[in-house]
């Protein structure tokens, strides 16, 4: 009789989780995509990585006001993210460079000591969307006293894009990233 009732519980369990996960990889832009709105900010995150689409998003925001200054995250294509916020408007002395991290945990570990640094509270996260989750809940885990919002980008947010446009694959890998964060760093997704 017990030994019903665990394995009914545990199946349920199973089915449930399955039937999310199944949900979530039909409807990826539901799961991963986290966009806090128009808010305004110290400073904006752009992150490296995506399709050179982050740096443009980063400069519309910043021509809208949302904050003084950008802080360009990510080695490899910081200089190539930082001559396309200049060329889209943004002043070089408002561009500050973090060029030493390559993954989203390093990303928000050392721009975070800037941050501390100069005691900025309310921060702008600028990816691309299917990267937004796993990015602010990242920068939250490591820095929980300050504020963090998802402003992503929507390059190839379409549906009928994901193919044509050479974001599936990276979609897709989210979808083991954001649990292996979660147990690797403690990061939660949720």
């Amino acid at each position: 009789m017990i030994r019903k009732r665990i394995f009914r519980a545990a199946f349920s369990v199973f089915l449930l989780v399955t039937l999310i996960g199944v949900l979530a990889f039909y409807y990826p832009e539901k799961f991963l995509c986290v966009d806090n709105g128009k808010v305004s900010a110290d400073v904006i995150i752009v992150l490296g990585g995506g399709s050179h689409e982050r740096p443009l998003r980063a400069a519309e925001l910043f021509r809208q006001h949302a904050a003084p200054r950008i802080i360009i995250s990510g080695e490899g294509d910081d200089e190539i993210n930082r001559q396309l916020l200049i060329s889209n408007g943004v002043p070089a002395r408002a561009i500050e460079v973090e060029g030493k991290s390559r993954t989203t945990k390093e990303n928000a570990e050392f721009t975070i000591k800037l941050l501390r640094a100069e005691k900025l509270q309310h921060v702008i996260i600028v990816t691309s969307w299917y990267h937004a989750r796993r990015a602010e809940r990242t920068f939250e885990h490591y820095a929980p006293e300050i504020k963090f919002y998802s402003r992503p980008s929507y390059f190839a947010f379409a549906r009928d894009d994901w193919q044509k446009l050479g974001i599936n694959k990276r979609m897709r890998l989210e979808f083991l990233k954001t649990p292996a964060y979660w147990i690797r760093y403690g990061v939660n997704p949720f």
